[in-house]
């Protein structure tokens, strides 16, 4: 008898639903999703909150990268190409749900101090980028974390991370006109016009939207700052900041390849390069046992699980950064977002990944954002960033005292560097006064020489 019509229709349903199922039963075995008490679902829903909690960098990195010299249309096509890669990579390989991006903290590094301060040329700075990728995926590959992570006493480590964050909440209040310069005090809050009122609202908008526990409450403060500005320069307050010029673009590949790797190669540059790997290094092993803490993401050492492949990553994607014309990647805290949303797989970071891929056809829309609209979210991150503060133990002086140099020493020296230089030369200087050089390790005397070659050589 021949098949009638609704039989072969029947027939295709049931193939396309085996393919479908059949589809979903890969992805659940490679990357472990029920194993781990997931599912598709959940795991997708998981990207989206990651993706939306970190999307602003984005625009935000551009910025940033556009004060060092790099066009923004370039750094906006390195920042999504090297998310989309790495995070992929994160997930296919590692399979954590781990989002990888150009970090905050890096590319204010890279901007402010190599750049502006040092006199670096951007191509160069680029190099330095590399050569820590080089050197981060050394010792990924020769699983050497352990000597690492002992030398360097935790109060330094997360005095860093805070200083760091003082430094890009800074940043942000100057990038807004909020803070300028002053002959009488060194600095003073800037004049009370339309561009400050706009972003103080923006700010302010922004920290309501995260207290509200918004996803994306960054982005969203960024796109509402921006509205706000659009009538600046049109209905009042000087000149135009929101001018549109277009929806979509091919993407600028202007900044690819634009790396000086030899020209980075100088005994003056080493501090720089130990500087980005050190700060690299330490923020994506302590992204990770945080995260394998809070989501259980364990291997049966009780270790976080996979760890020296996404460190591996984690390397790689700082040396391929360079390359596209970007600073170092790294891992994201904002990787959290997902977690908390139930993410326990690398299909978190795959997805994360895709979403990224559109943007790199939407600079010119991208491009319509100020920079009164990007600054309330390096506020808030400078914010996230002091959480570490809490662990120092403030009531050890021989502690408390390196780690508050550090802490204030970014922001009022306007540079990373200096910070964790006198960070660790005044912890170096009180063992040996005290007496206690145990408590000096190897890489320890190896970071307070460096840094004394940097005071010297930077000066």
């Amino acid at each position: 008898m021949e098949p009638t019509s609704s039989t072969l229709a029947d027939k295709a349903d049931g193939q396309s639903l085996g393919q479908a199922t059949g589809k979903a039963h890969w992805l659940d075995t490679y990357f472990g999703v029920s194993r781990r008490g997931s599912s598709l679902r959940t795991e997708i829903l998981a990207g989206i909150a990651t993706f939306l909690a970190s999307m602003y960098i984005i625009v935000v990195n551009p910025a940033i990268l556009s004060d060092a010299g790099i066009p923004f249309s370039a750094a906006l096509s390195a920042t999504v190409l090297i998310s989309f890669m790495s995070s992929l990579a994160m997930g296919l390989y590692a399979r954590n749900p781990i989002l990888v991006a150009p970090g905050m903290g890096m590319n204010a590094l890279f901007t402010y101090t190599l750049v502006l301060g040092a006199g670096l040329s951007w191509e160069v700075a680029l190099g330095c980028v590399f050569w820590s990728g080089v050197l981060f995926a050394t010792l990924a590959m020769f699983n050497v974390r352990e000597a690492i992570i002992e030398a360097i006493p935790p109060s330094l480590r997360y005095a860093i991370t805070c200083g760091i964050g003082l430094f890009i909440t800074f940043i942000g209040f100057k990038n807004a006109g909020f803070i300028v310069g002053s002959d009488a005090t060194l600095v003073t809050l800037g004049s009370m016009d339309a561009s400050l009122i706009t972003f103080f609202i923006g700010m302010m908008a922004t920290a309501i939207l995260v207290i509200m526990r918004f996803n994306g409450a960054l982005i969203l403060g960024i796109a509402l700052t921006t509205l706000l500005a659009t009538p600046m320069g049109r209905l009042w307050g000087g000149e135009v900041v929101v001018e549109w010029s277009g929806l979509a673009a091919w993407p600028d590949f202007s900044a690819v390849m634009q790396v000086d790797i030899w020209g980075a190669l100088k005994v003056a540059y080493l501090p720089f390069i130990f500087v980005m790997l050190f700060t690299n290094f330490f923020d994506a092993l302590s992204c990770f046992m945080a995260l394998s803490e809070s989501a259980d993401l364990k291997d049966k050492n009780g270790n976080p699980r996979n760890l020296k492949r996404s460190m591996t990553v984690d390397a790689f994607a700082s040396m391929i950064a360079a390359p596209l014309g970007t600073s170092a990647a790294q891992t994201f805290i904002e990787s959290g977002a997902g977690v908390a949303q139930g993410g326990r797989t690398g299909l978190v970071a795959v997805t994360i990944a895709l979403l990224f891929l559109p943007f790199l056809f939407l600079s010119p829309l991208l491009s319509l954002v100020p920079g009164i609209a990007t600054a309330p979210a390096l506020v808030l991150v400078g914010l996230f960033m002091l959480a570490p503060i809490s662990k120092i133990d403030w009531t050890r002086f021989e502690q408390a005292f390196p780690a508050f140099l550090a802490i204030i020493l970014m922001p009022l020296t306007y540079s990373i560097t200096l910070g964790i230089a006198f960070g660790f030369l005044s912890f170096v200087l009180i063992k040996l006064a005290t007496g206690k050089l145990y408590d000096i390790k190897p890489a320890m005397w190896v970071s307070a020489a460096l840094s004394v070659v940097m005071l010297v050589t930077t000066q």
